[in-house]
Protein backbone atom coordinates (compact mmCIF):
# COMPACT_ATOMS: atom_id res chain seq x y z
CA UNK A 1 0.00 0.00 0.00
CA UNK A 2 1.27 3.19 -0.57
CA UNK A 3 2.76 5.43 2.10
CA UNK A 4 1.66 8.77 3.04
CA UNK A 5 4.28 11.06 1.01
CA UNK A 6 3.07 8.79 -1.91
CA UNK A 7 -0.56 9.83 -1.81
CA UNK A 8 -0.28 13.02 -0.95
CA UNK A 9 2.96 13.51 -3.59
CA UNK A 10 2.65 10.77 -6.11
CA UNK A 11 4.73 7.55 -6.57
CA UNK A 12 7.72 9.26 -7.82
CA UNK A 13 8.19 6.42 -10.72
CA UNK A 14 9.86 7.39 -13.79
CA UNK A 15 7.37 7.52 -16.87
CA UNK A 16 8.62 7.86 -20.08
CA UNK A 17 5.82 10.80 -21.42
CA UNK A 18 5.83 10.62 -25.32
CA UNK A 19 6.35 13.44 -26.79
CA UNK A 20 3.09 15.32 -28.65
CA UNK A 21 6.44 16.26 -31.61
CA UNK A 22 5.61 12.45 -33.26
CA UNK A 23 2.10 13.01 -33.66
CA UNK A 24 1.95 16.51 -34.68
CA UNK A 25 4.88 15.24 -37.36
CA UNK A 26 2.54 12.63 -38.75
CA UNK A 27 0.01 15.05 -39.00
CA UNK A 28 2.28 17.54 -40.88
CA UNK A 29 3.85 14.72 -43.20
CA UNK A 30 0.54 13.86 -44.44
CA UNK A 31 -0.73 17.68 -44.61
CA UNK A 32 2.20 17.75 -46.72
CA UNK A 33 2.15 14.66 -49.07
CA UNK A 34 -1.61 16.31 -49.38
CA UNK A 35 -0.72 19.16 -50.96
CA UNK A 36 2.20 17.90 -52.81
CA UNK A 37 -0.70 15.54 -54.64
CA UNK A 38 -2.96 18.88 -55.13
CA UNK A 39 -0.12 20.69 -56.73
CA UNK A 40 1.03 17.22 -58.88
CA UNK A 41 -2.98 16.85 -60.46
CA UNK A 42 -2.76 20.91 -60.31
CA UNK A 43 0.39 20.79 -62.97
CA UNK A 44 -0.68 17.86 -64.82
CA UNK A 45 -3.71 19.93 -65.77
CA UNK A 46 -1.86 22.75 -66.78
CA UNK A 47 -0.10 20.58 -68.80
CA UNK A 48 -3.01 19.29 -70.73
CA UNK A 49 -4.15 22.78 -71.06
CA UNK A 50 -0.74 24.06 -72.40
CA UNK A 51 -0.54 20.82 -74.80
CA UNK A 52 -4.41 21.51 -75.55
CA UNK A 53 -3.78 25.20 -76.78
CA UNK A 54 -0.72 24.50 -78.56
CA UNK A 55 -2.86 22.12 -80.76
CA UNK A 56 -5.41 24.71 -81.31
CA UNK A 57 -2.48 27.33 -82.15
CA UNK A 58 -0.70 24.82 -85.07
CA UNK A 59 -3.97 23.93 -86.39
CA UNK A 60 -4.75 27.77 -86.84
CA UNK A 61 -1.60 28.37 -88.17
CA UNK A 62 -2.41 25.24 -90.60
CA UNK A 63 -5.47 26.63 -91.41
CA UNK A 64 -3.51 30.17 -92.27
CA UNK A 65 -1.22 28.37 -94.10
CA UNK A 66 -4.05 26.58 -96.26
CA UNK A 67 -5.79 29.61 -96.96
CA UNK A 68 -2.52 31.56 -98.11
CA UNK A 69 -1.77 29.02 -99.99
CA UNK A 70 -5.42 28.82 -101.70
CA UNK A 71 -5.10 32.55 -102.35
CA UNK A 72 -1.54 32.42 -103.92
CA UNK A 73 -3.10 29.41 -106.36
CA UNK A 74 -6.33 31.57 -107.10
CA UNK A 75 -4.23 34.82 -107.77
CA UNK A 76 -2.28 32.48 -109.76
CA UNK A 77 -4.83 30.56 -111.62
CA UNK A 78 -6.39 34.89 -112.13
CA UNK A 79 -3.15 35.92 -113.31
CA UNK A 80 -2.56 32.78 -115.72
CA UNK A 81 -6.39 33.34 -116.96
CA UNK A 82 -5.93 37.24 -117.50
CA UNK A 83 -2.18 36.41 -119.37
CA UNK A 84 -4.25 34.17 -121.38
CA UNK A 85 -6.78 36.36 -121.99
CA UNK A 86 -4.50 38.85 -123.02
CA UNK A 87 -2.06 36.47 -125.40
CA UNK A 88 -5.56 35.71 -127.21
CA UNK A 89 -6.44 39.51 -127.73
CA UNK A 90 -3.39 40.33 -128.62
CA UNK A 91 -3.33 37.12 -131.51
CA UNK A 92 -6.85 38.03 -132.35
CA UNK A 93 -5.53 41.39 -133.01
CA UNK A 94 -2.29 40.33 -135.27
CA UNK A 95 -4.89 38.12 -137.12
CA UNK A 96 -7.12 40.37 -137.73
CA UNK A 97 -7.16 42.09 -140.69
CA UNK A 98 -9.21 44.44 -143.31
CA UNK A 99 -10.90 43.50 -146.21
CA UNK A 100 -12.49 46.36 -148.66
CA UNK A 101 -16.11 45.60 -149.83
CA UNK A 102 -16.48 45.66 -153.45
CA UNK A 103 -19.91 45.89 -154.92
CA UNK A 104 -21.54 42.32 -154.99
CA UNK A 105 -20.04 41.49 -151.71
CA UNK A 106 -21.72 40.27 -149.37
CA UNK A 107 -20.59 38.78 -145.55
CA UNK A 108 -21.39 34.83 -146.45
CA UNK A 109 -19.27 35.19 -149.60
CA UNK A 110 -16.08 37.37 -147.54
CA UNK A 111 -16.56 34.21 -144.87
CA UNK A 112 -16.07 31.46 -147.63
CA UNK A 113 -13.35 33.47 -149.38
CA UNK A 114 -10.96 34.56 -146.30
CA UNK A 115 -12.07 31.82 -143.30
CA UNK A 116 -12.69 28.88 -145.29
CA UNK A 117 -16.44 28.81 -144.41
CA UNK A 118 -19.37 30.88 -145.40
CA UNK A 119 -21.60 30.08 -142.44
CA UNK A 120 -18.94 31.84 -140.42
CA UNK A 121 -20.51 35.45 -141.44
CA UNK A 122 -21.79 35.86 -138.08
CA UNK A 123 -18.29 36.16 -136.75
CA UNK A 124 -17.60 39.30 -139.43
CA UNK A 125 -20.69 40.53 -138.65
CA UNK A 126 -20.06 40.78 -134.49
CA UNK A 127 -16.54 42.61 -135.33
CA UNK A 128 -18.08 45.07 -137.91
CA UNK A 129 -21.13 46.17 -136.25
CA UNK A 130 -21.15 49.10 -135.06
CA UNK A 131 -19.53 50.18 -138.91
CA UNK A 132 -22.42 47.71 -140.67
CA UNK A 133 -25.11 48.67 -138.64
CA UNK A 134 -28.21 46.68 -137.42
CA UNK A 135 -29.04 44.44 -141.31
CA UNK A 136 -26.43 42.17 -141.82
CA UNK A 137 -27.10 41.87 -145.28
CA UNK A 138 -26.39 45.83 -146.33
CA UNK A 139 -22.95 46.37 -146.66
CA UNK A 140 -21.06 49.27 -148.83
CA UNK A 141 -18.24 48.76 -151.14
CA UNK A 142 -15.73 50.92 -149.73
CA UNK A 143 -16.50 49.92 -146.41
CA UNK A 144 -13.19 48.45 -144.74
CA UNK A 145 -14.08 44.99 -142.99
CA UNK A 146 -11.86 43.79 -140.18
CA UNK A 147 -11.41 39.97 -140.59
CA UNK A 148 -11.48 38.20 -137.33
Amino acid sequence: MPTLLERLFGKKTETKVEPPVAKVSEEAAKARREQLEKDRLAAEEAVKKAAEAEKQRLVAVEAQKKAAAEAAAALDKMTSQEAIEAKEKAAAAASKREYVAASGDSLSRIAKELLGDAKRWPEIYEANKALIGDNPNLIHPGQKLIIP
